[in-house]
């Protein structure tokens, strides 16, 4: 269904030019990675406040306030450098079940932060009870996890 989609990709000179420079794929790739850090730092300082870890003289709210600027910022940041490496192979990702399985995973990760996670972690501590934190700082933890490495999959085995 989304063939056409990525042979256009394909045809695109710009795909071209990242697949054959010197430095643009690295340069995509390691601002790609140094976001992935940043968004993994900014949910994990949260998760890890919910578990009972961490930052534990702040609310957890706060914690959350504080780090939300930077998980949307290096969010933005991985879309944008994460198209050009889309672009620079599309066909090649369309064919790896490691991609799908990453963007699939990505898409629950996005709602399950943007949801439940965001909401869990602006209510009152005492409402949501120490059980819930925790097992919505683990599942978010083993989420994002997981994309990572489905993404780090995607160079290994496509």
């Amino acid at each position: 269904m989304l063939l056409p989609l990525f042979e256009w990709f394909d045809a695109l000179r710009v795909g071209d030019w990242i697949s054959n420079s010197s430095y643009a794929a690295p340069v995509i790739n390691v601002m790609h990675l140094l976001a992935l850090v940043v968004v993994f730092g900014s949910l994990l300082i949260v998760d890890l406040r919910l578990l009972g870890r961490g930052m534990t003289e702040q609310p957890v709210a706060s914690v959350a306030r504080a780090a939300r600027p930077w998980l949307i910022g290096a969010l933005i940041c991985m879309l944008l450098t994460g198209l050009p490496q889309i672009l620079s192979l599309p066909i090649r990702q369309y064919y790896s079940p490691f991609f799908w399985m990453k963007m699939r995973l990505l898409l629950v990760a996005l709602i399950f932060t943007f949801t439940l996670r965001h909401k869990v972690t602006l209510a009152d501590e005492a409402r949501v009870g120490p059980v819930w934190g925790k097992v919505v700082g683990l599942t978010s933890i083993a989420l994002w996890t997981l994309v990572a490495v489905e993404g780090r999959l995607i160079g290994l085995f496509s």
